[in-house]
């Protein structure tokens, strides 16, 4: 069994759905401190505009800051580059996605796996947030 499982290599990041593949984006972004936070914070921006960035980006910082408060265990990941999604970046970012696509119970379900069972409804809400803010940037802008 490997040292750290959480961290195994499971699926590379070109095989994910594109939500998924943010979220892993935006997980390791936060993870790399202050100045991958400030990079995040202006790829949102580019992406979604002033507004809606800062609103995400508050979002993800809350989800993972409850995530690392209340975690059964230290998520573990990859660096910014690497093309591999490891074990728990891949649950997470699917955690993130089923509460964005509104099925609630299994990410209620998911979330009971990475925190608390108490605090799961609360971070299925609040993955459900960024899930949802993050894919307004797939959206085509025909307005502007």
């Amino acid at each position: 069994m490997p040292r750290n499982p959480g961290a195994a290599a499971v699926s590379r990041l070109s095989e994910l759905p594109p939500l998924e593949r943010q979220v892993i984006r935006c997980l390791r972004f936060w993870c790399s401190g202050p100045a991958g936070q400030g990079a995040l914070g202006r790829e949102l921006a580019q992406r979604l505009g002033p507004d809606t960035a800062e609103r995400v980006a508050d979002g993800i910082a809350e989800l993972l800051h409850v995530t690392a408060s209340h975690a059964r265990r230290p998520l573990l990941g990859h660096a910014l580059d690497c093309p591999c999604a490891g074990g728990d970046e891949c649950v997470f970012a699917r955690f993130v996605s089923l509460a964005a696509e509104g099925a609630r119970e299994e990410a209620v379900l998911m979330a009971s796996l990475i925190v608390r069972p108490d605090l799961a409804l609360c971070l299925a809400g609040l993955a459900e947030d960024v899930g949802l803010g993050l894919m307004r940037g797939q959206e085509p802008r025909i307005l502007q």
